[in-house]
């Protein structure tokens, strides 16, 4: 079995970074991406998808430390849907939501859509062209 999720994106919101109970540092944070495609009208089309991003430990403090709105992020992680009920409604809520356990930094230090590899977060080094997956 695979659950395996590859997303290049721009960041919604600067990363929530917050501490479970027992001090686990975890970050929050949106990712959008783009399809564009042309209709059969000859339209150009854009569609964006939203997708909510959780990282965990060293990567949640590099993601506060450095990821800020607009930025562009290559993620690498896997689906999983938590769910609940409703406290108003008693009805069964989902959401479903990106673990990363890998991200890339992409673009010149302090731009936001360039294309070209800053930095790595997973060994806080320089830039590792190498890991890009393009």
């Amino acid at each position: 079995m695979v659950n395996k999720v590859i997303l290049i994106g721009n960041l919604g919101r600067d990363p929530e970074v917050r501490s479970t109970p027992s001090g686990q540092p975890v970050a929050a944070f949106s990712l959008a991406t783009n399809r564009k495609w042309k209709s059969r009208e000859g339209e150009r089309r854009e569609e964006t998808e939203w997708h909510n991003i959780e990282c965990w430990g060293r990567l949640a403090e590099v993601a506060g430390q450095y990821l800020r709105k607009g930025s562009k992020l290559y993620v690498e992680g896997r689906i999983k849907t938590d769910s609940w009920d409703d406290r108003e409604t008693g009805s069964k809520r989902y959401r479903t939501k990106i673990v990363c356990e890998n991200f890339q930094m992409l673009g010149a230090r302090g731009e936001s859509d360039a294309d070209t590899p800053a930095e790595s977060s997973g060994t806080g080094g320089g830039p590792q062209d190498d890991d890009i997956p393009f």
